[in-house]
């Protein structure tokens, strides 16, 4: 069964939300359940900071032994900083994904646009766990 923390917000896509100390800052990356379905991670393509992304647009690409996968941008936003211990070290994804693990951080418009994400009760249906 996956790790499903409750106080993440969740795409159907199976990126995560994690509230920061800045209250325009979150932390984005892919779950505990995604991580489990690609398999090893052997690679995450993550973009510059500084560029701009509306919801749901493709932000990069994560490629794991079986698959390569797309990134959803689950808020619009701006990265602030991206996780470079990635690219040393892509398995952090399989290891710790709501830890050492995220991928970008993003400045939102409006803590409100977290509405338009799943609680965790949601998500967890979603995956049917």
């Amino acid at each position: 069964m996956s790790k499903i923390p409750t106080d993440l917000h969740y795409t159907e896509e199976h990126e995560y939300v994690k509230l920061t100390d800045d209250a325009e800052v979150v932390q984005v990356g892919i779950t505990d359940y995604a991580q489990g379905e690609l398999g090893d991670v052997v690679y995450v393509d993550l973009p510059e900071v500084g560029a701009k992304f509306g919801r749901m647009d493709v932000f990069g690409t994560i490629e794991a032994v079986k698959a390569v996968s797309e990134l959803f941008c689950p808020l619009p936003g701006e990265v602030t900083e991206i996780n470079e211990a990635l690219e040393a070290d892509p398995s952090l994804v399989n290891k710790d994904p709501y830890g050492d693990g995220w991928m970008i951080k993003l400045r939102i418009r409006s803590r409100a646009d977290l509405d338009t994400l799943l609680p965790a009760s949601d998500y967890q249906q979603h995956i049917g766990e």
